[in-house]
This record gives structure tokens, sequence and C-alpha cells, in this order.
């Protein structure tokens, strides 16, 4: 049997490989057209036409060993276009490829076969590891520091100002950001996410972390190793991400806390404090979320509460 493609399971044709990892899935699977299924061990007898089922402990897993064989990136061409500005004293690693109308301002370095795209800008003195990829439009300030196999995606700061005023004098004065901005090896970073530089320490995502799209990281703060930040998630400054934590989307955190290593705050918690370590946390203020889903239940409940407490006045009323 031979497949060509990977597709979902409720799209899946017959020349295309789909997967199944879970029993919850179990009627698009009995209604798919794909010709090859991963499947896991505890869905393997599930009912499906397709010609061919391969028993794997983790789908998710082989499918993410078997889609570069479907689809292949594009092969990265070394060179530097012809409209692409490069800074006096710029220092180049092996192999650039720096695309149309790319600003390398002076001072900066370049590791091995770093790839920076159209319209891109990187800051005087920045430095950037071997096999960085900035992506189009994406704008790297003076200093910033990237290490190696960062991937930056388009439209995102990297390094600019923190928001941060003393109101003096009758008007908000501008506190000068001269702390750095430090992204350390393998990160990668969403579409329009802004990362603040320091004011006078550094800002730091640390190694293997993965930022999604429209992510706010304001000055000074410090995020660990491994950790994910999903899609709009807010951390104001001076905050403390430890290694593994997760905070998922609309995650809004308030300034000078600590999120404890391996810690889950769930969609749309508001942090106003320290959070232990290894702990989920979830609402608004994000609490324990156990605890969260009760006061949650309680409140769902008041509407009837208040109904009864309306029929017990009425009926006082009448009495009298």
């Amino acid at each position: 049997m031979a497949v060509a493609s990977v597709a979902p399971l409720d799209r899946a044709r017959a020349d295309q490989l789909s997967f199944c990892g879970s029993a919850k899935y179990a009627p698009l699977m009995a209604a798919s057209a794909a010709g090859v299924v991963l499947v896991s061990p505890q869905t393997a007898d599930l009912p499906s036409p397709a010609a061919a089922r391969i028993v794997v402990p983790n789908p998710h897993d082989a499918l993410l060993s078997l889609i570069p064989r479907f689809y292949r990136l594009p092969e990265r061409t070394p060179g530097v276009h012809p409209t692409a500005v490069i800074g006096r004293g710029v220092v180049m690693g092996e192999a650039p490829s720096i695309g149309p109308h790319a600003v390398i301002e002076a001072g900066a370095v370049l590791g091995d076969r770093v790839t920076i795209d159209a319209n891109t800008t990187v800051g005087a003195q920045a430095r950037l590891g071997d096999d960085v990829h900035l992506y189009p439009n994406v704008t790297v300030y003076a200093n910033a520091r990237l290490g190696r196999r960062v991937t930056v995606h388009a439209g995102a700061r990297i390094g600019s100002d923190g928001f941060g005023y003393v109101f003096r004098d009758g008007r908000h004065a501008k506190i000068p950001h001269v702390g750095g901005c430090l992204i350390e090896d393998d990160v990668e970073i969403g579409a329009n996410t802004t990362i603040d530089r320091g004011s006078i320490d550094d800002t730091v995502i640390g190694a293997g972390t993965k930022i999604d799209n429209l992510v706010q990281i304001g000055h000074n703060v410090r995020v660990g190793r491994l950790c994910l930040l999903m899609s709009q998630v807010g951390v104001a400054g001076s905050v403390r991400v430890e290694d593994g934590c997760i905070l998922a989307g609309q995650v809004g955190v308030s300034g000078h806390h600590t999120i404890g290593k391996g810690a889950t705050l769930a969609a749309q918690a508001g942090v106003f404090g320290d959070i232990p370590a290894g702990e989920t946390w979830s609402g608004y203020p994000a609490r324990p979320h156990k605890e969260a889903l009760r006061a949650q239940a309680a409140l769902f409940k008041l509407p009837g509460l208040l109904r009864r407490i309306e029929r017990l006045l009425a009926r006082s009323e009448d009495d009298a």
C-alpha cells in the first residue's frame, strides 16, 4: 500500500496516511477513507476500512518521524541578496543566506548557516548563533543574543524596550532600558510575539522553550528550559518561570511572581501570586485547579439559589 501524504482522519483519501491515538476518535476512524492509519495498542481494534493499520506505541511520535519524509522543507540557498544592507564590521560565519532588503547593522555577529529572510533587521552588536533562522519582517534589536538553532517567525520583535515609567514632575518619565535580551539554544518564537529587553537586568528565555504566536514577555523576565507558552500569553516584568512550565492560551501573569518548576497554568488563568512547583492552577484569580472547578460549580448554582430565596421572600410577604 503506497501513500503520498498525511491528512486527518475525516479528510484523508485512499492515498494518504492518517493516525488515531485515542478511542474518542472511533467514529472518525470508522468512516475514514485513509489508506494507512497509525494506531496505538489501545485503538488497534477499532473498526476501520483502511487497507492497512500500523500499531505503534505512540501515533503522534511516529507521525513526527514520518512527516519529514512526505514534506521536504525548501533548501537554503547561501548568499547575500544584492538589496541587503550590511553594516560596518559585521561578522558572518559560513554559508549565510541573507534575503532581499534585510538590514544587518554595524558590529553584528552571525554564526554559521544563519538564514535571514526578507525585510528583517538585525540590530547593532546583536549576536546570532549557528543555524538561526529569522523569518520575514523580524526585528532583533541592538545587543540581543540568540543561541544556536533559534527560530523566530514573521513579525516577532526581540529586545525592544520594556514598559517602565516613573511619574515625576507631572509626567511619566521613561526608565532607560540598558539590560539585554538572551534567547538560548533551540528556542522557537512564534509570529508577532514580543520579548522585551531588561531594564538593568537581562530578559532570558531558556534552552528548548517554545513560544507561540502573539505572546508578550516583559522586561527582566526569566523563562526556564523546556517551557511551553501558548498563544496570547502575557508575562509582566520580573516574573520567573522555572523549567518545564506550561502556560496555556491567554494566561496572564502579573509582575514579580514565580511560577514553580513543572507547574501548569490552564487557559485564561490570571496569576496574582507565586505558583508552587508541579501544580496545576486555573481560573481568575488563579487557584489550584480542583478548587477553581469547585468554585465555578458553586457559581453556576447561584441562579437557582437566588430563585429559591426570591420565592421564600414572596411567601413571607404573602403571609404577612
